[in-house]
């Protein structure tokens, strides 16, 4: 059966009702975190990496706030930034 999409929700297969803004805020604060534990753990600022990856200190503030939403590009070159790769895995539910 194919999950269908309704309004803001979404079904899965098994007819559990999902709401997409939750679970795209899930999966957006897990990358977050990610991306900050990996820079703190590099010994990295927020200058240092932006200066890496070229862009202004802000995109990298905004970012690991929550209050901007990079592109797949930009995801890449902050994780090459700091040594890392980036990799978009789907789970089973």
């Amino acid at each position: 059966m194919e999950p269908r999409i309704e309004m803001d929700y979404i079904y899965d297969n098994n007819g559990e009702k999902i709401l997409i803004e939750q679970e795209q805020s899930r999966a957006k604060e897990e990358v977050i975190e990610q991306f900050i534990r990996y820079r703190k753990s590099k010994k990295m600022t927020q200058e240092d990496l932006a200066k890496k990856v070229g862009v202004p200190r802000t995109n990298i503030t905004r970012f690991e706030s929550g209050r901007y939403n990079p592109s797949l590009e930009m995801m890449v070159k902050v994780a090459t930034a700091l040594g890392m790769k980036l990799s978009i895995t789907l789970e089973e539910q």
